[in-house]
């Protein structure tokens, strides 16, 4: 369990990284004993204790596309809250399509790629609480 400001605790913390506009999305392995195995997941993951949300988010992205983000890159965040579990906190990210060069694959995950933010919502295997997310995060973008 980590612990938000001494308050809140929170499970983690997820990223919707926006790559020249484009998503940096990331295929999960295929484990049966994992959520969501073979689905497409955003860069995220769950806290270290200590961590504050955006501290998390930050040192997943780097474990897992070793992409090196600053709290400044952080520009929307929304909890949310699930049944009887802790929250995760979710943020939202937009570099330059040069930084795409940056990325290379951590220890999790088939493969990464880059996709519009309209096939992950219309893919079978976005997964549903997480392209919810980013269509209310496009919402407010657009808005």
């Amino acid at each position: 369990m980590c612990i938000e400001n001494d308050v809140t605790a929170f499970a983690g913390a997820k990223l919707m990284l926006f790559m020249g506009g484009r998503l940096a999305v990331i295929l999960r392995d295929d484990f049966p004993h994992i959520p969501w195995p073979d689905f497409w997941d955003f860069p995220g993951g769950e806290c270290d204790p200590g961590e504050t949300p955006e501290q998390c988010v930050i040192r997943e992205t780097e474990e897992e596309l070793s992409i090196r983000l600053e709290p400044g890159d952080l520009v929307w965040k929304q909890v949310l809250p699930r049944d009887n579990q802790l929250p995760v906190w979710f943020y939202a990210a937009h570099l330059s399509a040069a930084r795409v060069e940056e990325i290379k694959l951590g220890d999790e995950g088939q493969r990464w790629q880059l996709m519009d933010a309209g096939t992950y919502l219309a893919h079978p295997k976005a997964i549903p609480h997480f392209a919810e997310r980013l269509r209310i995060y496009l919402h407010e973008r657009e808005g």
